[in-house]
């Protein structure tokens, strides 16, 4: 059965009433408060015929309807309009953003999920850069004492690691400077990626003959990097949740919360949802992580120079207002990546 555009009129105006009021909604309140032409009898023919095609959904047979998993992705795909965000909240996305720099990691974080949260009334979740495909500035060995070294690793998204090299034996400070000149050459615009799995195995075969401290120099390099790989999340507006009032029953409360409290979920739902070119949009049983079933995810991929850096998700129940929510994520992302790639040309 295909979809006319009577149809599409009554299933754009049920989406929008059930997003803004959360009540199942009749033929006879359509027929009222939307402008459609027709009469409550062709209106309630027609929400029937959206229920058999799988876009409406009827909880009993006395109540109104509301749009299922499949009637919002027709929504999404086929006929939701993008707004532009308006001049106030272009300008408040712009000053909370262009005055960070980028080796800021935390306080950007920090000032993107605050925004999002705020922006949006809803949860908002950010993976920090990741730094498997960042690349290595520079590396500087420095000399504490003749049994000691201060290993300084320095990314190119600005990120700093610090940690301690201590040897079994006394090591000479022109050693250390020959190896700290020669790990350059070898690191410098190199990916962590290419570190972990190729040129750390080089050069633990050209110089583990050489010297036995600069194998303890080494492994320091390989647990720092591993550290600084580590996914760390970001997670504010928790209680916006609480505004819908779907989580006013204390089982569904419960279920999101234990949700935000899963590191590992919450990284699989932005792996899963996102696509690395547009902002993408998981509704419902399309979010294959336990406890994500009645939820929609809005997620995109923050650069730097084009390359992808980490993800932001913008969680909710289903009937979250999507064209806002993609717009403001859009303009959040956009100047989010221009950001980064200013700061980076400095």
């Amino acid at each position: 059965m295909d979809i006319g555009e009577r149809k599409i009129k009554i299933l754009r105006a049920i989406i929008h009433d059930y997003i803004n009021t959360g009540e199942p909604i009749g033929s006879r309140t359509i027929a009222k408060k939307y402008d459609l032409g027709v009469s409550s009898a062709t209106i309630r023919n027609e929400m029937s015929d959206l229920e058999d095609m799988g876009y409406l959904e009827q909880l009993h047979s006395s109540s109104g309807r509301k749009p299922s998993d499949k009637g919002y992705r027709l929504y999404v795909d086929k006929f939701m309009e993008i707004p532009k965000i308006s001049p106030e909240e272009e300008l408040r996305i712009k000053k909370s953003i262009m005055d960070l720099a980028v080796f800021e990691v935390d306080r950007m974080m920090q000032e993107v999920i605050e925004l999002l949260s705020t922006l949006t009334k809803l949860t908002c979740v950010v993976k920090a850069p990741s730094l498997r495909l960042s690349y290595i500035k520079y590396v500087q060995f420095t000399s504490i004492d003749n049994v000691s070294v201060l290993v300084t690793i320095v990314m190119d998204t600005g990120v700093v690691k610090n940690t301690l090299a201590k040897f079994n034996t006394a090591v000479e400070e022109e050693l250390i400077v020959k190896f700290n000149n020669y790990i350059n050459e070898k690191l410098r615009y190199k990916t962590v990626d290419e570190f972990l799995n190729k040129i750390f195995y080089e050069i633990m075969d050209e110089f583990i003959r050489v010297h036995e401290n600069l194998k303890t120099i080494m492994k320091v390099l390989l647990e720092a990097f591993k550290e600084i790989d580590e996914v760390k999340l970001y997670l504010g507006g928790t209680t916006n949740i609480f505004n819908y009032q779907e989580y006013n029953d204390i089982g569904n409360a419960r279920k999101f919360l234990s949700l935000l409290d899963d590191k590992d979920k919450i990284t699989d739902l932005l792996n899963n949802s996102t696509d690395k070119d547009k902002v993408s949009i998981k509704i419902g049983n399309e979010n294959f992580i336990e406890g994500t079933q009645e939820c929609s995810v809005i997620s995109a991929v923050y650069n730097m120079n084009g390359r992808p850096l980490g993800s932001i998700g913008i969680i909710g129940p289903t009937r979250i207002h999507y064209p806002k929510i993609v717009s403001i994520l859009s303009e959040v992302v956009k100047i989010l990546n221009e950001n980064s790639s200013d700061n980076l040309k400095k």
